[in-house]
Order: C-alpha cells, then sequence, then structure tokens
C-alpha cells in the first residue's frame, strides 16, 4: 500500500506520541485525544455521565500550546470520524467566511471549545482542513477579552485522503474504551 506523505506524517508523529494523533501536517499539527470521562463514576445524568475529557497539543508557526478540557460528549466525539471520512470521501463541502469574514464550522458541538470545517481542496485531491479552537483550547494569546471569537481562531491542515482515514480509524480506536455510559 502507498502512502502519501501526509499519511506518512502522520504514521511518523504517530510514532512519537502515544494515542492518535489526530491531523498533522508538515507546518501545523493538532494532536487531539479523548482521555477520560470528565466523572469517573456514573451519576445517572446523561450529559454529566458522558463528558469526555480531551487533551490537546498543538504545534503552528505561531506557538505552541497544549489543553485539557470536558469539551465533547460521547455522541459528539463519534462524529469526529465520520466527518473525516467525509472529507476523505470528498462528500464535505468548502466552508467560506460569510459577508462580514466570519467563519462557521460545519461540524460544532455543544461547548465551542473544537470543531472542524473544510478551506478548501487542492487540485492533486489534498484536503486543508480547519481546526476551530476557542476558550480553553484557544492559543495563550488568544485568551481572555483581547482573543479572538468563539470559532475564528483556527489551525489550517492540509491532508491527503489516506492520511485522514487513518486520522479517523485512530480516534475510533481511542474511543473505543470510552462508550456511552
Amino acid at each position: 500500500m502507498h502512502l502519501g506523505w501526509e499519511a506518512q506524517s502522520v504514521l511518523l508523529a504517530s510514532a512519537c506520541h502515544p494515542g492518535p494523533v489526530l491531523l498533522n501536517d508538515l507546518s501545523s499539527s493538532v494532536d487531539l485525544r479523548p482521555v477520560r470521562y470528565q466523572f469517573a463514576t456514573v451519576r445517572g445524568d446523561s450529559y454529566d455521565d458522558n463528558w469526555l475529557v480531551m487533551d490537546g497539543t498543538v504545534m503552528t508557526p505561531e506557538g505552541n500550546w497544549s489543553f485539557a478540557d470536558p469539551c465533547l460528549l460521547t455522541d459528539e466525539a463519534r462524529r469526529v470520524s465520520a466527518w473525516l471520512r467525509a472529507v476523505a470521501a470528498g462528500t464535505v463541502d468548502v466552508t467560506e467566511p460569510d459577508a462580514e469574514g466570519e467563519l462557521s464550522p460545519d461540524t460544532w458541538f455543544i461547548e465551542p471549545v473544537v470543531a472542524f470545517s473544510l478551506a478548501r481542496r487542492s487540485e492533486d485531491g489534498a484536503a486543508v482542513i480547519r481546526v476551530h479552537l476557542s476558550l480553553e483550547a484557544a492559543p495563550p494569546w488568544q485568551q481572555g477579552d483581547d482573543g479572538a471569537d468563539i470559532h475564528q481562531y483556527v489551525v489550517e491542515v492540509r491532508l491527503d485522503a489516506p492520511a485522514l482515514l487513518y486520522a479517523a480509524d485512530q480516534w475510533d480506536l481511542s474511543l473505543a474504551s470510552l462508550p456511552p455510559r
């Protein structure tokens, strides 16, 4: 099986980091992984019982940072791999900024900490996806009153279809031990 350079960079990064590297190219990476439930014991509340803490490590030319936040419900987390597969299949439309230049992700969640959108496709079929990082996931220089509005800080990552499918498979594997409760 031949893998493009994007898939090879994901495989290389996976060898350096335990767990899945969700999105990675030669200039930026977003390593997002579910690590545990927010509450270890079941409380009998469908929301509280199913919040997942996500650990994120982000590397961009602007700087590097990390975060940990209970920002995805178990069912929301499962939508991430479906979206990645749809991007790989070419069935996700490019999301353009609105008339005011604001970005709206096409895949977003109850907590607006992490979201996703497709920025563009290149002629060779690779996708440039946006990982929208807000609030607790935003870089330190974008937090507080002077920070970007919700969903407006993005990290763009260029991935070919094999890299997207690999990331989706790794994401699913990381969720196997964290089923809905």
